[in-house]
């Protein structure tokens, strides 16, 4: 596992890559404001009051939970000992960026607040790995396959707002196909394949499209065969991000009925990650994985 942020020299504040989503540089400007904090050796609540506010707020803001007003940067900065005026004007930029609204946003009235975190993490990724074994992987499901899975959510929801849901899902999967994509390695419990989401042909088509997705050079699936029985993911589904940044360590996305778990504490993220390459090693390989998908479509 690379270094964590703890290894990053705070002489300055990082140049993030141009396509980082808000999300992740509202974490690198978070990150950046609490080592100036510790180097000076204030506390939060004495930061909270530069601010006109509680140690709390300090809390979130250095995780990156909330956007930044500018009054409150330049507030920080002073009382940190930040006086070059060109390293001031560095943050402040990076701070507007942070601030900026993701594609996303204008769901906001269908997205749980823990769900939107996740999505400016998921565009901000160099590398994705998930784990799945309830349902094919979301930026894998082909539109009707998606559709299906989210009805079983959202019985009670307008068609209207189903449709809106299916193409938030739909747009969450361009980014595969731009510059820069990020490389997804999904593993796919043999039972998600077999458990039916909609008609015969629901599922024909879901695994014609993941077929053709394994096409991608970003992307690698491998499924997770029944003939292991009890493997190293029983435990069940979750995703690991990596970023592009040195500055952010790997997370591990675990997602809850209502709500979800981020983990970015190192013991914790290498347990997942020597999970993850266990049932990588147990799983069919990616060439084996397409025989064992053709074969499935040849019995649907």
């Amino acid at each position: 596992m690379r270094a964590g942020p703890d290894t990053w020299s705070p002489s300055g504040p990082p140049d993030p890559a141009q396509q980082s989503g808000p999300t992740v540089l509202r974490i690198v400007l978070g990150t950046q404001l609490r080592r100036l904090r510790e180097a000076s050796g204030i506390t939060r609540e004495a930061a909270g009051d530069a601010i006109r506010a509680s140690h709390a707020k300090i809390s979130r803001l250095e995780l990156g939970r909330v956007g930044f007003k500018e009054r409150d940067i330049v507030d920080l900065l002073a009382l940190y000992g930040v006086t070059d005026a060109a390293e001031r004007e560095e943050f402040l930029g990076l701070a507007r960026r942070a601030n900026a609204r993701g594609w996303w946003h204008q769901h906001g009235d269908i997205l749980p607040s823990w769900f939107e975190m996740y999505l400016g993490l998921e565009q901000a990724a160099s590398v994705i790995r998930t784990y799945q074994v309830q349902f094919v992987p979301g930026l894998l499901q082909s539109e009707e396959y998606a559709r299906s899975v989210i009805l079983v959510g959202h019985q009670e929801e307008s068609a209207d707002e189903i449709d809106r849901r299916v193409q938030l899902r739909m747009t969450r999967q361009k980014m595969l196909m731009e510059p820069g994509a990020p490389q997804l390695w999904a593993v796919i419990d043999e039972a998600a394949l077999s458990r039916p989401f909609g008609s015969p042909r629901v599922m024909r088509e879901q695994l014609e499209y993941l077929l053709h997705m394994t096409s991608m050079s970003n992307v690698t699936v491998q499924v997770l065969p029944f003939r292991f029985g009890i493997h190293a993911a029983a435990g069940g589904p979750f995703t690991i991000l990596r970023f592009a940044e040195s500055d952010l360590p790997d997370i591990v996305y675990l997602e809850q009925l209502n709500s979800a778990v981020y983990l970015d504490k190192r013991p914790e993220v290498e347990d997942y990650l020597a999970v993850m390459e266990r049932v990588s090693v147990q799983a069919e390989t990616p060439a084996d994985t397409k025989a064992l998908l053709r074969g499935k479509l040849a019995e649907t």
